[in-house]
C-alpha cells in the first residue's frame, strides 16, 4: 500500500537557491520572456510530478463530476493547471516588489479595511490556497497603512519569504512562522489584533502537528478534512472574522471579503456543532469559487484523504500547546 504523506511533509520541488535563480532571471528578462521559456519546464515537472500530478487529476475529476460535465481529465488540462501555479509565483514576486497596487484590485463589494481602521479594530481573514493570498499585501499600501500578519506553516514558505524580504525589506506584511501554535503565539496575535492589525490564515490545510483535529465537510462531491485550528484561533482572538479570496482575472485581481461574524463564539454546550457549521460554510464557499476559478486551485496533494491515515514525521515533537490546531 502506498504511503500517504501529510501535505507539510511532501517534498517541495524548489529550493532557496532555485527561488533566487528564478528571481534573477525574472528581474533580468522580465515576466513575458520568462513565461515563454517556463512552459517546457512546467511540462517536465508535471510529467515527473508523481503525487502532485495525481492530485491534480483527482481534483479535476471532482470538478467535472460536480459540474456534471462530459469533459475528462487530460494531460493538457494537467499541464495548464501546473502552468497556472507557476504563474502564481510571479504574482507573488510582483506583490512583494510593489507592482500590484490598489489600482490593480477589483473588490466584489466594499472591503472592510476602512471601517476596521476607523474603529482601530483588528480582524481575522481566513483565506485559502485558491488564488493568491500574497495579493493581500496591496491592502496595506496607499491609503490604508494597515499591517498584515500572515501565518505560514512550512520551511518552504520561510525560504521563499527570505528571498522576498531581500526585494522589499520595508514590507507592511509580517510573516509569522507557526509550526506549533501555542499560548505564546496566541498572546502575540491577540496583541496585534488589539492594535488594529490584520491576521491572515489559510483554512484549507490540516494541522502540521495535531493529527485528526479536523472536521469532514462536503467539498466538491466528497467529504474532505478541514482543520479546526483557524476557526478556533479566530474565536480566541474575539474580533471580526471574514473569509478572504484573492482571484486573478486577466491583468487584475478580484478580492472578495465575506463577513462571517463580528466575533466568532462557540458555546460550551454546542461547541462542536457550531464549529462544524462555520467550517461547513467555509468549505461551501471554497467550493463555489473553485468551480468558478478551477485553474487557481494550488493544493497539490490528496485533499480528500482520511487525516487519520496520513503518515507524518515520527520525530515531530509533541506539544501540550497544540489545542489551537
Amino acid at each position: 500500500m502506498a504511503e500517504t504523506k501529510h501535505w507539510s511533509k511532501m517534498q517541495e520541488r524548489g529550493t532557496y537557491l532555485g527561488i533566487q535563480v528564478l528571481l534573477f532571471v525574472y528581474q533580468l528578462f522580465g515576466r513575458k520572456v520568462l513565461s515563454f521559456f517556463l512552459y517546457p519546464v512546467v511540462a517536465y515537472l508535471y510529467f515527473t510530478g508523481g503525487a502532485s500530478k495525481q492530485a491534480s487529476k483527482e481534483y479535476w475529476q471532482q470538478i467535472f463530476s460536480v459540474k456534471k460535465s462530459t469533459k475528462r481529465f487530460t494531460h493538457r488540462v494537467g499541464v495548464a493547471h501546473f502552468y497556472s501555479f507557476a504563474q502564481s509565483a510571479f504574482d507573488k514576486i510582483d506583490a512583494w516588489m510593489g507592482r500590484i497596487t490598489p489600482e490593480d484590485i477589483i473588490y466584489s463589494q466594499e472591503h472592510p479595511i476602512a471601517e476596521l481602521q476607523e474603529k482601530q479594530q483588528g480582524a481575522v481573514f481566513i483565506g485559502s490556497h485558491l488564488g493568491n493570498l500574497e495579493v493581500c499585501r496591496a491592502l496595506g499600501h496607499g491609503r490604508y497603512q494597515t499591517r498584515i500578519n500572515v501565518l505560514v506553516f512550512t520551511h518552504h514558505a520561510v525560504e521563499f519569504n527570505k528571498v522576498m524580504k531581500k526585494i522589499n525589506a520595508n514590507s507592511n506584511v509580517d510573516l509569522i512562522q507557526a509550526t506549533h501554535v501555542g499560548a505564546d503565539l496566541a498572546i502575540l496575535l491577540k496583541e496585534r489584533i488589539d492594535n488594529g492589525e490584520i491576521l491572515v490564515i489559510a483554512g484549507d490545510r490540516t494541522s502540521v502537528t495535531s493529527q485528526g483535529r479536523v472536521i469532514y465537510s462536503p467539498f466538491l462531491g466528497k467529504p474532505a478534512p478541514f482543520s479546526q485550528g483557524a476557526f478556533i484561533l479566530a474565536s480566541i482572538l474575539d474580533c471580526p472574522v471574514y473569509f478572504l479570496f484573492c482571484l486573478k482575472e486577466k491583468a487584475h485581481y478580484r478580492v472578495i471579503f465575506e463577513h462571517v461574524a463580528d466575533s466568532l463564539k462557540f458555546s460550551r454546550k454546542n461547541r462542536q456543532e457550531s464549529l462544524a457549521a462555520v467550517v461547513n460554510k467555509y468549505a461551501q464557499r471554497l467550493e463555489y469559487y473553485c468551480l468558478a476559478y478551477p485553474f487557481q486551485w494550488f493544493n497539490f496533494f490528496d485533499f480528500w484523504r482520511n487525516d487519520q491515515d496520513v503518515v507524518r514525521n515520527v520525530n515531530e515533537p509533541n506539544s501540550t500547546n497544540e489545542k489551537l490546531e
